[in-house]
């Protein structure tokens, strides 16, 4: 199974970008960046910022004098984040590794990070050193997936994808949608760390406007891809064709509307 984010390489980000994030990252984006905003930071750190669709927001949406450090272990997609915030100032952008944060203690007043932590290795670890970089009274707001139960687009690629290797299906998608129960991510946050933890859902229900675009990016916009070529044998395009067919068959007729559910939380530092 694939955890490392960094594999996010080659054709994914731009596949990522434009295919997923219409759909499954731009309306939480906005959420996220609305919750950050509404506490009046001054420092703002990004955890696995991606291609950049929360940073635009948090950087239209705070205040011009709010300093922004965008960070990603991925650079390929850190690097297609700079070109969208080319002429942006106050902000920094810088590869990094969330269990192994390169900034000293205290050094910022709120953290964000939009589904990022699912793919954190040692989750608690992570929490640790958000914690650390934290000054006190500090905010770490972050959203996770819900179970793929609640988010069908994720359970049907999973499944149709598996169709094609039974013997060995391809297991990305179980990364970002195993870490949907909130009290899984409150046993990771360390308690003492924290003078106050709390989560909501968030659920929504979206229209695919271009439906072939989006089950195209279900394959090539993540690591996937990478488990269908490595496999070998089939033809990627047969499995975003199998995906767009359940697609439609779930949520049509046209046009198709289907529901997205995720939870944020929001971590005050004592």
């Amino acid at each position: 199974m694939t955890e490392n984010a960094a594999s996010f390489t080659g054709d994914i980000p731009s596949h990522y970008d434009s295919g997923l994030g219409p759909v499954i990252f731009q309306d939480y984006a906005d959420d996220l960046a609305d919750r950050c905003r509404s506490l009046a930071p001054q420092d703002v750190l990004e955890l696995a910022a991606g291609t950049g669709i929360v940073s635009q927001r948090l950087r239209s949406k705070l205040p011009p004098g709010c300093k922004l450090t965008v960070t990603d272990l991925n650079e390929p997609m850190l690097e297609l984040a700079k070109a969208k915030l080319s002429d942006t100032t106050n902000l920094a952008f810088q590869p990094a590794d969330a269990m192994a944060l390169p900034y000293a203690d205290g050094s910022f007043d709120l953290i964000a990070c939009q589904f990022g932590v699912m793919f954190f290795p040692d989750k608690a670890a992570a929490f640790r050193e958000a914690a650390r970089v934290l000054r006190p009274g500090g905010h770490y707001i972050f959203n996770v997936w819900a179970p793929m139960a609640k988010n069908p687009f994720a359970e049907i690629a999973d499944t149709e994808a598996a169709r094609f290797f039974p013997e060995d299906p391809p297991g990305f998608y179980k990364v970002p949608f195993h870490y949907g129960a909130p009290e899984a991510v409150k046993a990771d946050l360390n308690g003492d760390d924290w003078a106050e933890t709390s989560h909501a859902p968030v659920t929504l229900e979206k229209t695919l406007d271009d439906p072939e675009r989006f089950a195209e990016a279900l394959v090539y916009g993540n690591p996937m891809i990478d488990e269908i070529r490595s496999r070998g044998g089939v033809d990627p395009d047969e499995v975003a064709s199998a995906i767009l067919d359940a697609l439609r068959s779930r949520f049509g007729p046209p046009p198709l509307r289907m529901p997205l559910a995720a939870f944020v939380f929001t971590c005050r530092r004592d």
